[in-house]
Parts: structure tokens; sequence; C-alpha cells
């Protein structure tokens, strides 16, 4: 497969593309105001500790307080798992924690306790940062875990015997009771000397965390966690990758020199894109990027999925659209359903969702064709870095899944809510609001009021009295028993509109306005 990363540099943006077989997969946005802050070490205060949750908030500087649950506290008695002995690929703060018992967090933290902590979740919607006092220091090879006390090695290298060697020779390298390390997929070809001096520059950072700790105040930055060009080229950049095409030259000069220490052989993949057409637009991924915002998502055939994100999950459900087929209608569906799970595993990594997921792939007869259709997902949600877990396909013909949301999708970060419909997507009719009116005025006169009130709406709304309803207002007189005007205002909402008391100018609306 052919892979290759674009990174497009300015100021105050920088982005990130990766490509599989000239298809966009992946895309990565870092601004200065939207710094990430996945992996980034605190000096914290307990705020509160929960029992009833068995977790606590911790004052690390953020609008809202972080998140630390019980099993990512530091407990140096515990015991690990036997068992658990393979680790994921993982980025810091978001490695798999080691099982074993734990004390009631009452016991291990009391308010106002100054803890370190690394945030492995950040901010998403109305929550804080989730953050565990486990702290990972990521390199390019290894993953340095000063509070474990085991080599874990990542379940991406398969064989056998290549496992235990690495096992064995990280085992003789790691200082006693220095931690434990992950060793990562991209170090199968890692000397021993190329470990020794990333392991010994991970603990080295690690003392100068601890030293730092010493003469700061919570809350405090301690840590700051690489950016995300460099964190990219760390993590992803390897042997299987192609090229890397930067369209800035400080940023080519940043990755060359980085890659002469850590994998030279690899800087000569690295290229300095100079084209007077934007990098972006020269390998034509704009148009994807724009359309990453879309509830709807075209597929080849001429089927197409719609995507709803929502407060608690996100429904993906897959329409065959004006993909009939020929004959068979069974292939014909269970040829959309393919084509969907290829696509439903792209969008989510392109669109950087997480969390709980919902896919309703249209109804297929026979088992086996269902089980196909899940084995096709699950095998592009191979290629995910985040980690993926779909479930059989349920009664219903749904398919559940979960993805690692470690921050927020690209449609949370980079749009915001309409002023107009607050999020829903929808406004009340004409008609309503008119009703809405109604109601307001009848109010007005069953108390008794008898001042002239001039009606204010939005144009679209008077446009539907004038059209539909010429009498509203001789009416509303009638039964309220005062004056009524009414006025337009393109000030207003489309749904919005307000009573004011004619010559005092007193807005009224909130008193009379229940529904």
């Amino acid at each position: 497969m052919k892979r290759e990363i674009l990174v497009n540099a300015n100021p105050r943006e920088t982005r990130v593309a990766i490509l599989e077989d000239d298809l966009l997969v992946e895309l990565l946005v870092d601004r200065p105001d939207a710094r990430r802050m996945v992996g980034d070490v605190y000096l914290g205060k307990v705020e509160a500790v929960l029992p009833g949750i068995q977790a606590a908030f911790v004052n690390i500087g953020t609008e809202k307080a972080a998140f630390l649950h019980a099993s990512d506290i530091v407990v140096p008695d515990a015991e690990p798992d036997p068992d658990d002995d393979d680790e994921d690929d993982d980025a810091p703060g978001g490695g798999r924690r080691e099982r074993r018992e734990l004390p009631p967090i009452q016991d291990v933290l009391k308010r106002g306790q100054d803890i370190v902590v690394q945030v492995s979740k950040e901010p998403i919607s109305t929550k804080g940062p989730r953050v565990t006092a486990q702290v990972s220091l990521a390199g390019r090879f290894l993953v340095y875990m000063p509070f474990a006390s085991r080599v874990g090695v990542s379940r991406k290298i398969g064989e056998r015997s290549e496992r235990q060697r690495l096992r064995q020779m990280l085992t003789e390298l790691l200082p006693p009771d220095a931690g434990g390390v992950i060793v990562r997929t991209v170090s199968e070809d890692a000397t021993r000397e190329v470990f020794e001096r990333e392991l010994n520059s991970l603990i080295a950072a690690w003392k100068r965390i601890k030293r730092k700790n010493q003469f700061l105040r919570a809350p405090a930055l301690i840590h700051r966690e690489t950016n995300v060009t460099r964190g990219l080229v760390r993590d992803v950049f390897s042997s299987k990758v192609d090229a890397l095409t930067v369209d800035s030259r400080q940023v080519y000069n940043e990755i060359a020199e980085y890659l002469t220490g850590i994998a030279p052989d690899l800087v000569e993949r690295v290229k300095l894109y100079e084209g007077t057409v934007p990098l972006f637009d020269k390998f034509e991924i704009e148009t994807e990027i724009r359309d990453l915002f879309k509830r709807r998502c075209d597929l080849p055939s001429g089927g197409y999925l719609i995507i709803e994100q929502t407060e608690a999950l996100v429904s993906i459900d897959v329409n065959s659209g004006r993909y009939t087929g020929k004959k068979d209608p069974e292939k014909t569906i269970f040829r959309t359903n393919s084509e969907s799970a290829r696509e439903i595993a792209r969008q989510l990594r392109l669109r950087d969702i997480g969390g709980i997921i919902v896919c309703d792939f249209i109804d297929m007869e026979t088992q086996a064709n269902r089980d196909r259709v899940l084995q096709e997902l699950r095998t592009h949600l191979g290629r995910d870095r985040a980690r993926t877990k779909a479930f059989a396909v349920s009664e219903l013909g749904l398919i559940e899944m979960t993805r690692q949301r470690v921050r927020q999708s690209h449609w949370q970060s980079m749009t915001e809510s309409c002023p107009t419909c607050a999020g829903t997507g929808r406004v009340f009719t004409p008609e309503t609001i008119v009703r809405r009116l109604e109601r307001a005025v009848k109010r007005m006169g069953a108390e008794g009021r008898r001042e002239a009130v001039v009606l204010r709406m939005h144009p679209d709304i008077a446009l539907h009295v004038l059209e539909e309803e010429r009498d509203l207002l001789k009416r509303l007189e009638k039964v309220a028993g005062f004056s009524v005007e009414m006025r337009d205002d393109p000030l207003l909402k489309p749904d919005e509109y307000r009573l004011v008391v004619k010559g005092a100018e007193r807005d009224v609306t909130q008193q009379y306005a229940l529904a």
C-alpha cells in the first residue's frame, strides 16, 4: 500500500494529511489558539474527592477541573495482573493501565493535595480534561512508564520470537527500580544501542520533570508534549511511508534535523514542496476536507452514508441511493454494505470521530453476508491508529462499535453552534411563531392590561402574516381589548419575536411569551 504524508504549515495553522493509495484517510489540525493537550504533564491541586464515583477533580489551570479516576492513581503497593502482558502502541497519557486491586480513592487523595498528572483526554463538549497520575513519556521506539514495573511489547508486533527478543533486550537495559517500558511497533529493526540511547533520554526527561515539580506552585504546566508535526514524525513516519512532503522550509529543516538523530535513513524521503499551486490543491484533497462537515457522504457505486454526531453517540445510516444493481437484490445490498464498511472506517479516521458509534447497514438475509460485512469493517478499522472495537451484528441489524476518543472531532473543534437554531439544525415555522404571539397577547389581555402593544418579528414572519393571516391584528385587538401593531425587525432571528409596550418602549416578552 502506498502511503504519503503532507504537511501544510503557516504561522497560524499546521495541517497534516495522511494518504493511503492516494486517498485521504487522516487529517490533523494544530492552531496556536487550540493547542493539543494530550501528553502534557501538570502539577495539579485536588479540588474535590468524590468517594461515590471513586474519582477526584483536579485543578490544572484549565477552564474546567480535570477528572481523575481511581484506576488512574499511582498505588505503589498494588501488584499488576501477571496475565496483562501485551500493550497497545499508545501515545503519552493514553496507554492501557495495569489491572490491580484499588484502595478507596479517599484513602489516597485529600482535598488541597498537590499531584502530578498527565492529560489523557482533552476537554470535550461540557466535560473538562481527563488526567492520569500514571505518567508515560513517548519516544520513537519506546514509551517509558516510571510507575510501571514490567516490559510490554506492542500487539502489532505479531511474531512470537521477535516479541521475546525485544522483551529480553529491554529487560536487560532497564535499570533496577527505574519503571517499565512499552516497545513500540516501529522498533522491530532497532538495535540495542538505539534502545539504550532513547531509554536514557526518556529517563532523563522524567528526572527533569521531578526536579521542576519541586519549584512550582500548583496549578502549573511541567512538561509539554511535542507539537503535532514532530509527534507525527515520531509516531507514524517509518519505512512503510513512501514520502513526507512539506511546504514550509522551516518545518522541513526541523523534521530533517530530528530524523538525522533518530532515523537518518528516512531523511531522503522528506521532500520540500516549493510549487506555486498550494500543496493540498496539488494533491486534490481540499475538496475532501471541505466535505468533512457534511452529513451526507457519497459512495462510488451511487449509495451514500448519513453521519449524525450527537452528545451521546454517532449514528451512521447506510442507503443504497441510486445504486439498484441488476437482478439479485441480496448481491446489490451486500455490495453496498461492503463498500459502506470501507468508507465508514475511513470517515471515522478522517473526521476523528470517537466514542460510541452505531452503524445501520441495509438488512441482509444471510448470516454469511452479515459476517463478511463485519469482517470488512474490522479489517479496515485495523489500519486506524486509535483503538477500535466492532461488535457482531445485533438483532436489529445494527453494528455497534467504539473508537478511542482523546480530543474533539473536527466537526466539534472547527465549527460552532448556529446562533439561530442553537445547534439543532431546526427553527420554528412562521405558523408556530404566530400562534405563540397570539397566546402571549391573550395573556396580556387576561391580566387587564390596556396599553397599546407593538409586535416585533422577523420579516419572514411578518410576510407570512400579510399573506396568510391578514385579519390577525383585528382578531387580537378584539380578544385582548387594546391596540396591536406589527413591525418587522431584520435584526431578530427567524423564530424570535418581541412584545413591546408602545410609548414606554418597554419589552415584556419574557413576562408573557411562555410558549
